[in-house]
């Protein structure tokens, strides 16, 4: 493809992708796609971690739950936030309500990742390791949020494709608008806090 070693610089910054190990916790941010809760409650199933964190209230932008964005059947009841949904959606793939833990206040993906902190804080649950369930685009955001809330612990991220993938994002004008806006938002979003991290930074002796 004549385009190629272009379009691979985008698809390499957005699209993350990390062999699955055995972790303390499976995290999944906000969302209202219900195959998250599926790969999550496989992992979970495969017995690689003991516990699974749905985080999210709603959409800042909307604020309320849409519901699912498929399988409407399956999931048709009136979930008032992406945690119940999710919650759900984990046992319904098999994950007793036990293993299931709650975040339900966050309302955009650094909220997500702070929440979720928050409340294994909480839990006296320590993690060294987590999976991150998100979809396939997101996944790189996902990763520098969580990696600013879990400074010390390791993340492995297993995107979900929902739709749009490291393959086919710039086959159409929707692929094209998720994975440009995400790196549209590594400049927007990260701004203030790369500024906190450059005024903390300890002082370097000129060359």
């Amino acid at each position: 493809m004549k385009y190629k070693k272009f379009l691979d610089l985008y698809t390499d910054l957005v699209f993350v992708e990390e062999k699955v190990q055995k972790a303390d916790v499976i995290l999944i941010p906000g969302s209202g796609y219900p195959q998250l809760a599926k790969r999550a409650a496989l992992l979970y199933r495969q017995r690689l971690a003991p516990f699974v964190l749905p985080s999210g209230r709603y959409s800042k932008l909307t604020g309320r739950f849409e519901g699912a964005m498929v399988e409407k059947e399956q999931y048709d009841g009136r979930y008032e936030t992406e945690w119940e949904f999710l919650a759900a959606a984990l046992k319904k793939n098999g994950v007793p309500g036990e293993a299931i833990l709650r975040e339900d206040k966050a309302t955009y993906t650094y909220e997500n990742a702070l929440c979720s902190a928050r409340v294994l804080k909480e839990k006296k649950i320590t993690v060294k390791k987590a999976i991150i369930c998100c979809q396939a685009f997101h996944a790189r955001r996902c990763q520098l949020y969580y990696q600013l809330a879990f400074p010390d612990t390791q993340l492995i991220l297993d995107p979900v494709d929902t739709g749009v993938n490291r393959t086919n994002w710039y086959r159409t004008e929707e692929g094209i608008r998720l994975v440009l806006g995400e790196a549209q938002r590594y400049g927007t979003q990260f701004y203030e806090i790369m500024d906190k991290i450059r005024k903390n930074l300890p002082e370097v002796d000129a060359v």
